[in-house]
């Protein structure tokens, strides 16, 4: 679903830097658990959402579990992001994000973003592993400058994107361990402490989970 409040105006030209970043495990929360738990999550999301940007002011468009953010350079995306994706790792109701930053020229109109940055950002969220925020080379570069923690990945093949991207994994929240990430709804063990259902295999935050990943494991088959 989209909701986009503001009224229709002219197109303008500028620079955004493009974020977009969603629920991993959205959908497998609605599958096994229902309808309204997974509104719950979402709801929960989107006021942290709104919390974390609340003084940048910039254009916010939700498409279902996902928010697409624009911020005017990378530093100030970095700031927002900073605040929200440490917060949601510490919501032990909330399953793991996936997060992606690009910075380029788009086009504004009315409440919304359109080009090849916007498009860009979203192929790359896509492709993020849960807990992961991945970024382009101006946003990592940012990243350096500010002395966050950057991991370069080399360039990697996009959807509907002819040439390979670099792109570069940013610590802006603790990166999760994929040991104790419920392959299901991706919620993520707080503690290492957390006793499995079984002595090897996944970890599962309930029966449920469980039940369901036994039943077709390679539905939930984690990302890369």
């Amino acid at each position: 679903m989209e909701r986009n409040t503001c009224p229709a105006s002219a197109s303008a030209r500028g620079a955004a830097t493009v974020a977009f970043i969603d629920i991993a495990g959205f959908s497998a929360i609605a599958d096994v658990y229902g309808d309204e738990p997974a509104i719950e999550v979402l709801e929960l999301f989107e006021r942290m959402v709104l919390d974390a940007v609340s003084g940048h002011d910039p254009p916010i468009k939700w498409i279902g579990d996902e928010v697409m953010l624009s911020f005017p350079d990378p530093d100030s995306a970095l700031r927002a992001l900073g605040v929200l994706l440490p917060a949601c790792r510490q919501e032990p109701r909330l399953p793991l994000t996936r997060a992606a930053l690009n910075h380029g020229p788009v086009i504004r109109r009315a409440n919304d973003l359109f080009g090849t940055t916007v498009n860009v950002a979203a192929r790359i969220a896509a492709i993020a592993s849960p807990g992961q925020l991945l970024a382009t080379r101006p946003v990592a570069e940012a990243a350096i400058a500010d002395g966050i923690l950057v991991r370069d990945l080399g360039k990697v093949a996009v959807r509907s994107v002819a040439e390979e991207i670099p792109l570069y994994e940013i610590a802006l929240a603790p990166l999760p361990d994929p040991a104790w990430i419920d392959p299901v709804c991706k919620m993520h063990a707080p503690y290492a402490s957390y006793r499995r259902a079984a002595p090897e295999g996944p970890w599962f935050c309930s029966p449920r989970c469980e039940e369901a990943y036994r039943k077709s494991p390679r539905t939930y088959a984690m990302p890369r």
